[in-house]
């Protein structure tokens, strides 16, 4: 029996979604090592049951792996939710640069090949939510920016896309400003967690006033955050963790976490990684937060943490001296 689970408005998309969503990346059997897709449509319909109704997938998850096991969990069951899936840049690059022309990464004909990919992967006729996977406000001058645009609009005019979203640069929060005011977007997904807070300063409090809608995602910093991680967990080579996590980071990480599970595991949620999603729930701006989920007991802890009790400001203020910022995805 599906179970009701605390829901927020997405913004002016007008989508009223399940405050702890799904993020898709790994169950796409691509650079976080071994998964068995039997194991994964597991979870996907353990996390239906539960009340999860945000999907958030991409065509880069798999070559549409990711995307085809949500469609067919979706179908199985006879559930409906929101999917949101994403437009990888044509040239690969994480995080987009401003010295990249808009045209080595979204050339028009290149958005409209990609979301048809996604349409057949996903087996349905119109997409939710599509997303640009990488942004830079620099673009916004760049002279086939106008093209692009028409594209993007076209799109939505054919049925292909109910709304646009962009995910923002893991380095950058500030990077997507501009084109938020824009009015270009009703949707943004960003990095928000007990590390990374850079989000909560301007875009937060920007997408609160124009009303779009926040999707954050890495509410566990790649798993530094779950507190499962130790100085000896070790990562199979095909596990992109196993250079983020490399080096001298893992035993930087399992400090900084353990002093954040001194704090917060006891007095404000059951483990760490409830923490770590109920800080990004402590923000009204956001409509759902991401966490992937891979294991039957990732889905029911992390739906326990969206219980409405959230961190109020005098310990946001106090979670503001953990904050890190890094780059380990470079």
């Amino acid at each position: 029996m599906k179970t009701q689970l605390a829901r927020r408005r997405l913004g002016r998309t007008g989508f009223d979604v399940s405050e702890i969503g799904f993020g898709g990346w790994g169950i796409g059997k691509t650079m976080w090592g071994r998964t068995e897709d039997g194991e994964s449509s597991t979870v996907l319909r353990r996390a239906l049951e539960l009340g999860v109704n945000y999907f958030d997938t991409a065509f880069v998850y798999g070559h549409g792996h990711s995307e085809r096991l949500i469609g067919q969990a979706l179908r199985d069951t006879g559930q409906s939710a929101v999917v949101a899936t994403a437009v990888p840049p044509k040239n690969m690059e994480w995080p987009a640069r401003a010295s990249t022309p808009i045209g080595l990464a979204f050339p028009p004909e290149w958005i409209e090949q990609c979301t048809d990919r996604s349409l057949a992967a996903l087996r349905v006729e119109r997409l939710d939510l599509q997303q640009l996977h990488v942004w830079h406000d620099a673009w916004l001058k760049d002279r086939l920016w106008p093209k692009t645009l028409e594209t993007l609009g076209r799109l939505k005019r054919d049925g292909k896309v109910r709304f646009w979203a962009v995910s923002v640069n893991s380095d950058d929060p500030d990077s997507s400003l501009e084109v938020l005011r824009a009015g270009v977007f009703d949707a943004v997904q960003v990095s928000l967690n007990l590390f990374d807070q850079r989000a909560a300063l301007r875009l937060l409090p920007l997408c609160a006033e124009l009303g779009i809608g926040v999707v954050a995602r890495c509410p566990f910093d790649e798993g530094g955050l779950t507190g499962s991680l130790t100085r000896e967990t070790r990562f199979e080579p095909s596990d992109f963790r196993s250079h983020y996590f490399g080096g001298e980071r893992l035993g930087e990480t399992v400090r900084r976490a353990d002093a954040l599970r001194g704090l917060l595991v006891g007095r404000h949620a059951e483990s760490l990684a409830q923490a770590a999603l109920k800080f990004c729930l402590s923000f009204p701006a956001v409509g759902t937060v991401i966490p992937g989920m891979r294991r039957r007991s990732h889905v029911e802890e992390n739906v326990r943490a969206a219980d409405g009790r959230y961190f109020d400001a005098d310990l946001l203020g106090q979670l503001r001296e953990h904050a890190w910022v890094r780059n380990f995805y470079a």
